[in-house]
């Protein structure tokens, strides 16, 4: 009988889907990886990328290039629509784009695995020092006679976590590659970016500079109108929600990425309510879920020191120091029996912590006293134990 009732209910899902009313006609569009054929208040951008790309058609390597701009701003994309135009114009030419995002690639050595798999290299997952990485790299490299662009997405977030040394390698190893060249496109959401790197790097990376600003309300709007064009049913979307979600993601820094995401799920949550047409409502829903969600996910895959931090600010007062914070946790770990790290370590924690946007730990200076971290957490508690809930370790805190 259960059996039943669960098949029953799969049934009512599918059947929804496949005879209900449907919105998005096609989804792709709605993909943060959609390559769009225009790209509309990015023209200044792409010229300036394109003149310095263009020296590949001529066989010369091409300067490094470094974009900067928040979050949503166009950066990436560009890059790879520049790239790709760029592919369709060579000619004797054997170019390859690799694309790696530190984030995910979160390695120097898997890094250079996304390069190796964009040049059909053979490298083991595992097992190599990155100097006998770099060297099979680029020995390949000069047989085959590759041009490459190497685009490091997120490349700030990776030099803060794990230093420069695999940029001044990658950057200096031009000089081993003869024929074939490596040139690099970083990409970044620090606009301070550069003040992590050693002189060394900089001098190495000798690269040209590009700044996305955010787009306005407005291009967000117009951005947003094109792709719903191509992804709804004609008049499945409402110009009120359309004009919400481009005010909110404008709100924050201007984040296309965010708006089109916010479009691409409020249209999800219209289907499944059978609506005739996405509304502001169905937007509204859809921020909701994006935060829980894109929090909820980030806490769970946290290693265990990490949620103990978290919780340790939980059990603290707002905008705790690190000694407030440090002093929850040690209690904590002694509770549970798990190792207490020092307070340096912790330190580091708290940083990695604010990096990936969960608290926020200002430096405050008190004058001869010292400096301290004013902590406090930017998720929501309910949240915090609802991701934790499920650790066996951490459920009884909580």
């Amino acid at each position: 009988m259960l059996k039943e009732e669960n098949e029953n209910i799969l049934d009512d899902i599918f059947n929804k889907i496949l005879t209900g009313k449907k919105i998005i006609i096609d989804p792709t569009v709605l993909n943060n990886d959609y390559i769009p054929n225009y790209l509309p208040f990015r023209e200044k951008q792409i010229t300036s990328i394109g003149q310095s790309l263009a020296l590949i058609l001529k066989g010369n390597k091409s300067s490094n290039l470094l974009l900067y701009g928040k979050t949503g701003t166009g950066k990436t994309v560009v890059a790879r629509y520049i790239t790709e135009k760029l592919i369709e114009r060579v000619n004797n030419i054997n170019l390859i784009v690799a694309y790696s995002n530190t984030r995910i690639s979160n390695t120097g050595y898997r890094i250079l695995l996304d390069l190796a798999n964009a040049i059909n290299l053979d490298i083991p997952f595992t097992g190599l020092s990155i100097g006998e990485v770099l060297k099979r790299l680029s020995d390949h490299i000069s047989k085959e006679k590759y041009f490459i662009i190497l685009i490091l997405d997120e490349i700030d977030y990776f030099t803060k976590t794990h230093g420069d040394n695999l940029l001044y390698d990658l950057t200096r190893s031009n000089e081993n590659l003869h024929p074939g060249f490596l040139s690099i496109i970083g990409i970044s959401n620090d606009l301070n970016f550069k003040e992590y790197l050693n002189p060394r790097v900089l001098s190495s990376l000798g690269e040209e500079e590009i700044v996305f600003p955010p787009y306005t309300a407005i291009e967000i709007k117009s951005i947003l109108e094109k792709r719903a064009d191509i992804a709804f049913e004609n008049g499945a979307i409402s110009q009120a929600a359309i004009s919400l979600c481009s005010a909110l993601a404008g709100s924050e820094h201007g984040d296309a990425r965010r708006a089109v995401d916010l479009l691409r799920i409020a249209a999800e949550v219209a289907e499944r309510e059978e609506a005739n047409k996405v509304e502001e409502k169905h937007v509204r829903i859809a921020v909701q879920r994006i935060e829980r969600d894109r929090n909820y996910d980030a806490l769970i895959s946290l290693p265990l020191q990490q949620k103990i931090i978290l919780i340790s600010i939980l059990k603290s007062n707002s905008n705790c120091t690190t000694g407030d914070v440090y002093q929850n946790y040690r209690d904590i770990c002694k509770k549970i029996g798990i190792e207490i790290l020092t307070q340096r370590r912790i330190s580091g924690i708290l940083s990695e912590l604010d990096l990936l946007g969960l608290i926020t730990a200002n430096v405050v200076n008190h004058g001869r006293y010292g400096r301290t971290k004013k902590i406090r957490n930017l998720v929501s508690s309910q949240i915090i134990r609802e991701a934790f809930k499920e650790d066996q370790t951490l459920s009884n805190l909580l």
